[in-house]
């Protein structure tokens, strides 16, 4: 089709009428087809959704492998975890109790009121660990609280490893709140 370049003052009534029908039809067949691109593109295709898990996979196997190799680094991570949340537990008890738990009423006090003297007045009914049962080591040994502490320390809170026993390297030495 040629365009008509005349003026549209110079357009009689239905060329005019014409070229508004086109302009029309264009424009809502351009909007229909943006509209209907835009829904066609929403979401993800099956094969992105098939890469994305496929990557997931070789990660958490590479992450579960490395885990394995070295148990014993995560177990002593645990623990020291542990030992530190302990201290904090007792700076609280501190605070709030004017002194630390005796040796004798033991890393029990956290968890507990104590039956030995001095037993505190007002002991919150929550106590100051998380659990109502005094953690363990990562493999499983109680943990032992000494007061005084070792290097002028007010308490010390020491794990005996992987063997239970003091002294030892890697997993089978013993982790102290001291040294931390």
């Amino acid at each position: 089709m040629i365009a008509d370049c005349r003026l549209p003052e110079e357009l009689d009534g239905e060329t005019h009428v014409r070229r508004a029908h086109a302009k029309f039809f264009i424009s809502t067949t351009i909007n229909r087809q943006s509209s209907i691109g835009n829904i066609s593109r929403s979401g993800f295709t099956l094969l992105e959704i098939l890469v994305v898990v496929l990557i997931i996979t070789i990660l958490a196997t590479l992450v579960g492998i490395n885990v394995a190799k070295e148990p014993g680094k995560a177990k002593v991570a645990v623990t020291r975890a542990q030992i530190v949340n302990m201290r904090t537990a007792l700076q609280h008890y501190r605070m709030e109790q004017g002194g630390y738990p005796t040796q004798e009423q033991g890393l029990e006090a956290l968890c507990r009121v104590p039956d030995i003297a001095p037993v505190p007045d007002d002991y919150p009914a929550e106590g100051y660990l998380e659990s109502r049962n005094l953690p363990r080591d990562a493999w499983g040994n109680p943990y032992v609280y000494l007061v005084p502490g070792a290097e002028g320390q007010p308490f010390e809170i020491i794990s005996y490893g992987a063997d239970g026993q003091p002294g030892g390297d890697g997993d089978k030495a013993e982790i102290s709140s001291a040294a931390l």
